[in-house]
């Protein structure tokens, strides 16, 4: 056997009783699963997930700018009457039924 090695690390707690709870789910313990999660990284090379930026978030200006502007597109768009509204929902619904 290898010389072991002791690895110490601060994390939040709730996230810590969420992973013990997830890892005992599958029948093993927090130690185990970061003792797979660096065999993994051996094995790839690197992080075993892709790590990624998020995408970006609209900002409340920005999503209040395209609610602005689809209301402005709306503006010249004919009223429809409920009879209209309902025969469109009819017929999606009928071609979505024929598709399946």
């Amino acid at each position: 056997m290898s010389e072991q090695v002791l690895n110490q690390f601060r994390c939040d707690k709730e996230l810590r009783e969420d992973c013990v709870a997830i890892y005992s789910a599958l029948g093993m313990d927090l130690n185990t699963a970061f003792r797979m999660f660096m065999e993994r990284s051996r094995m790839v090379g690197g992080l075993p997930f892709p790590a990624v930026l998020p995408e970006p978030k609209m900002t409340s200006l920005e999503a209040q700018a395209a609610i602005d502007a689809l209301r402005e597109e709306a503006k010249n768009l004919p009223e429809m009457t409920l009879d209209e509204i309902n025969a469109e929902i009819a017929a999606a619904r009928a071609e979505r039924k024929k598709r399946q």
